[in-house]
């Protein structure tokens, strides 16, 4: 391969790293992207002599690993927060949220119960997840939305909620968690919180507490 086009091609890399870094909603994948494409421009910077492309670049990679060590070391703070079925907060989260919602749950419509469970996720006090669900028969809960705000989507809130919290289920009479798969995103994500499939496609996946 000619060494002028190699070179073309790190700056091609670099440039799209950077680029789809800036469109990512979680902090955590875009410094993460970032670090790659401002590590594949140092690299660029250095082949071509360009050293001040190579010295700036150089410096966003040292600010990325900075806030990246910092992020991965600070504990956060987690919570569950209970709130009635019928909560103005909840309706306003909800419609807020919507479109988001809809991507992952395009069948969800709320119509509350009076004894659905409504739980959102602190994280650092910021209402940073919901959950919501109806009981059925057998200790069952049958989960409607599973909901992580963008900012927040590494998987910390469904560890916390799904596996240290599963007392807070087992407390309330429930053993088993069901909840549809939504679209094949949202299949993934329960499947990594532990979830098993249905044995046919589209059935309900299922937790046991």
């Amino acid at each position: 391969m000619d060494t002028q086009l190699l070179y073309e091609m790190i700056g091609y890399v670099a440039s799209a790293l950077v680029a789809i870094s800036l469109m990512m909603s979680s902090l955590l994948r875009l410094r993460l992207i970032n670090l790659a494409g401002s590590a594949a421009f140092t690299v660029y910077g250095v082949l071509i002599e360009a050293y001040p492309v190579a010295a700036v670049n150089g410096i966003i990679v040292v600010i990325n690993l900075f806030y990246l060590y910092r992020m991965l070391r600070t504990r956060e703070y987690f919570r569950l927060l209970s709130v009635e079925p019928d909560s103005q907060y909840l309706r306003q989260f909800l419609s807020f949220y919507q479109r988001e919602i809809r991507r992952f749950l395009p069948g969800f419509a709320y119509t509350p119960a009076p004894d659905d469970l409504a739980i959102f996720v602190l994280r650092d006090m910021v209402p940073a997840g919901l959950l919501i669900g109806g009981r059925e028969q057998g200790g069952r809960l049958c989960v409607t939305l599973d909901f992580v705000i963008p900012q927040y989507r590494d998987f910390k809130i469904g560890r916390y909620l799904f596996r240290e919290e599963r007392e807070f289920f087992r407390a309330r009479g429930f053993h088993e968690i069901e909840s549809d798969p939504g679209t094949r995103e949202h299949a993934a994500y329960l499947r990594r919180m532990g979830f098993a499939p249905g044995a046919a496609a589209g059935d309900r996946y299922r937790l046991s507490v």
